[in-house]
C-alpha cells in the first residue's frame, strides 16, 4: 500500500490534499478503506457546512460496519463528490483519485496532521 507523499493524513485514516486559493480536499486512505470493506453508502457533508477538524461530518457504510467520516480541518464545505454519492465503491477502487469526498476551504489546521512516512508507519503498527 502506498500513501501520496504530497498528502498530509489524520490517525481516523483521512487523507489532506494542500490546499489550493485556500481549498483543500479531503477523502479516506486505503488502508481505511481496505478495512471497511466494500463501501455501498457515503454520507457526506453538504456544501455551505462548516466543519470542525476532528469532529464527525457524515459517514461511511460497508458491508461491514457503518464509520464516521472525521474532518482533518476546520472550514467551509465547498463541494462534495456527487460520484462517490451515487457509486460508494470508487471509495474502495480509487480512494486517492475519483474516490475523493469533499472539498473545504481551510479555515484552521491542526499541528498533529502526519507524513505520508509517518502515516505509513502508524497503520502499520495496527492503528
Amino acid at each position: 500500500m502506498s500513501n501520496p507523499q504530497q498528502l498530509r493524513y489524520t490517525k481516523e485514516h483521512e487523507w489532506l490534499s494542500a490546499a489550493e486559493d485556500g481549498v483543500a480536499t479531503v477523502g479516506i486512505t486505503e488502508f481505511a478503506a481496505n478495512a471497511l470493506g466494500d463501501v455501498v453508502f457515503a454520507q457526506l457533508p453538504a456544501v455551505g457546512d462548516t466543519v470542525t477538524a476532528g469532529e464527525t461530518c457524515g459517514e461511511l457504510e460497508s458491508t461491514k460496519s457503518v464509520s464516521d467520516l472525521y474532518s482533518p480541518v476546520t472550514g467551509e464545505i465547498v463541494a462534495a463528490n456527487q460520484d462517490v454519492v451515487d457509486d460508494p465503491s470508487l471509495v474502495n477502487t480509487a480512494p486517492f483519485e475519483g474516490g475523493w469526498l469533499f472539498k473545504v476551504r481551510v479555515a484552521g489546521e491542526p499541528d498533529d496532521l502526519l507524513s505520508a512516512d509517518a502515516y505509513t508507519e502508524f497503520s502499520a503498527s495496527g492503528n
